[in-house]
């Protein structure tokens, strides 16, 4: 027999255990629901679906049963499945029609989606509910209404996008990312942090630089696992790759993201210098283009070191680094931590350069504690040392 390619905790292990039952209804978005439950499963969860008639006039059994590699739900039967909602770690009704959430809203329990989201809600169970719909029909003042009613009772509703006279449904990572933050503690709440990401772009003339390989993903995910424990974040931002989130702050240069961070911290509670800084700088960038047919001498200075200046400025703020060396990378980052009279320092070696996953270690003065993982797992790792700290 062909083995078929497991994709659990394909990219994290942050639902790993999580039971999470997904509730499908008739929004044509329906057709979303296997992508987001293979993706669901990429982050370690089990994935229990549930499907009312219109879902089934869209998509078909197979096909969800195939996504999540279990039985689906479409009627209720003497084994009382939607019970099990009630044991869940999460509930997600995605898509979810305007006529499934008025139903949820006014407690009406007529289609295994809505008695599965009823279990859940008496028993405590976080619900997640993602409309999809046409434009109109998501402007109608009681269907406005009843999200609101969910809203004050603690259900999360994720906002869906508004194009082309349609409310869609929102896209599979944030759906995802929405799932995690609800199952996350909120160790952060009330905090402010200030998060470093990407490389910084040093000018040698209009068009030419420095800079680094730097993809800015680590500091994005700190960012994103911040917000989703429930803090204030402002990522200042060099020019990386990775899509931010939270408040971002645009720089390129490194006196630009040192000015912008210092400046960020002094309402804030900490900083994470995750950013790859330069360490030079040109010294004179030219004006203009320089002509290409001649030599191009360039001299460097040393950039100042943003944790440094921020300890000194601001004392008794957290202040976390991130060092990245080739050789006894413990031992630099103890130096380091010492030195520069900082909080916590996380090391990492070159294979982090590029790399999916990370192998770091975090030095404070109490100890070391090592750990490795996706960027994600690892931003998590780092945050409860932080939290703790905090």
């Amino acid at each position: 027999m062909i083995p078929i390619p497991l994709i659990d905790c394909v990219k994290s292990g942050r639902l790993k255990g999580r039971k999470v039952v997904l509730c499908v209804t008739g929004s044509v978005a329906a057709v979303r629901a296997p992508e987001i439950a293979r993706e669901l499963r990429r982050h370690g969860a089990g994935v229990y679906p549930f499907m009312s008639d219109g879902a089934l006039g869209i998509i078909t059994e197979d096909v969800m049963e195939w996504a999540c590699e279990r039985e689906v739900v479409t009627r209720l039967t003497g084994k009382v499945e939607h019970v099990r909602a009630a044991y869940a770690d999460v509930v997600l009704v995605c898509p979810a029609t305007a006529n499934t959430i008025s139903k949820v809203a006014c407690g009406i329990d007529d289609t295994p989606v809505t008695s599965a989201v009823s279990c859940a809600l008496g028993n405590g169970v976080p619900v997640v509910v993602v409309p999809a719909m046409h434009g109109s029909m998501y402007a109608h003042p009681f269907v406005s209404e009843n999200l609101q009613k969910l809203r004050e009772h603690g259900v999360v509703v994720l906002s869906p996008r508004l194009e082309e006279s349609k409310a869609k449904v929102a896209e599979t990572d944030e759906v995802v990312d929405t799932v995690i933050s609800a199952l996350t503690p909120k160790t952060l709440e009330g905090k402010r942090l200030v998060i470093t990401a990407g490389p910084t772009f040093e000018r040698i003339d209009a068009v030419r630089g420095v800079t680094n390989m730097s993809s800015g993903r680590m500091g994005v995910e700190l960012a994103r696992e911040a917000l989703r424990r429930g803090a204030e974040v402002t990522l200042v931002y060099g020019p990386g790759t990775a899509a931010p989130v939270g408040d971002v702050m645009r720089v390129e240069s490194a006196k630009e993201m040192i000015c912008a961070s210092l400046k960020a911290l002094e309402g804030a509670d900490a900083l994470i210098s995750a950013a790859a800084i330069a360490d030079y700088s040109v010294a004179n960038p030219r004006e203009g283009k320089v002509d290409s047919s001649g030599p191009l001498p360039v001299s460097f200075v040393r950039s100042e070191k943003l944790v440094r200046l921020a300890k000194e400025r601001y004392p008794g703020k957290l202040v976390v680094a991130f060092k990245l060396e080739k050789d006894d990378v413990v031992g630099e980052a103890r130096k380091k931590l010492v030195e520069d009279n900082l909080d916590l320092v996380v090391a990492n070696d070159l294979s982090a350069v590029g790399s999916v996953d990370n192998h770091v270690w975090i030095v404070c003065r109490e100890g070391i504690s090592e750990f490795s993982g996706s960027k994600s797992d690892v931003a998590s790792f780092v945050l409860d040392a932080i939290a703790k700290a905090l």
